[in-house]
């Protein structure tokens, strides 16, 4: 588990689905017992010494009908779902498709992109546009390589997660051959290095866990 603190107050903790439910009765021994109320995306403790835990339900919505709110959730963080990851840095990608944490097919490849000069006039715009084209390259290649991994399950996927560099993945967005794939967006982004073989083979550990924002009693 890791903790960051969270806008707005508090602190944000991550839980792996199958520590999730030791973790609330911990949540229980350290505050006292609590009160469970929520909906399909949030389920909210409030514990009797006035600390409050906002559980936000990976792979949203909650499908299961009805209270109790905790058993509800531990199920439905627990269930092994297939899904895509698509991950993109400039130089590199990698996109998988994951049944539970098993990786089922993947793709990773990668590309030369000069870095920054700070050289001046022609000699730096010519550099400037070669740099860009090398990117584009990148970026299209990472295009292709997701629509060759993640479509052949694409009516069986219960999610994308995408990742790496955020200015890298909304460079993707325009493209219209990830329109399927984009349309099952979820959360969270995964914010990764290179993304490698064993950098994608490590993504469901992220992907899976639970996001906690803690707010400790006044």
């Amino acid at each position: 588990m890791s903790a960051r603190p969270a806008k707005g107050g508090g602190r944000w903790v991550t839980v792996p689905p199958e520590r999730l439910h030791p973790w609330i009765d911990g949540f229980a021994a350290r505050h006292g017992p609590f009160s469970a109320s929520g909906d399909d995306q949030v389920v909210r403790l409030r514990a009797a010494d006035g600390a409050l835990a906002e559980l936000h339900v990976p792979f949203p919505p909650m499908t299961a009908p009805g209270p109790p709110h905790v058993t509800r959730l531990v199920t439905h963080a627990k269930a092994e779902r297939r899904v895509g990851v698509v991950l993109v840095r400039l130089g590199g990608y990698a996109a998988g498709v994951f049944h539970g944490s098993a990786l089922l097919a993947s793709k990773v490849g990668s590309r030369l992109v000069q870095g920054r000069t700070a050289a001046g006039g022609w000699s730096q715009q010519r550099f400037a546009r070669r740099r860009s084209n090398q990117a584009a390259q990148v970026f299209d290649d990472a295009v292709e390589t997701a629509v060759r991994v993640l479509s052949p399950y694409l009516g069986e996927l219960d999610g994308v997660v995408l990742g790496g560099d955020r200015r890298a993945v909304d460079a993707l967005r325009p493209d219209r051959r990830l329109a399927p794939l984009l349309a099952l967006e979820t959360e969270p982004f995964l914010v990764v290095p290179d993304p490698r073989l064993a950098v994608l083979r490590d993504t469901p550990a992220s992907f899976r866990a639970v996001r906690v924002r803690v707010v400790d009693p006044p």
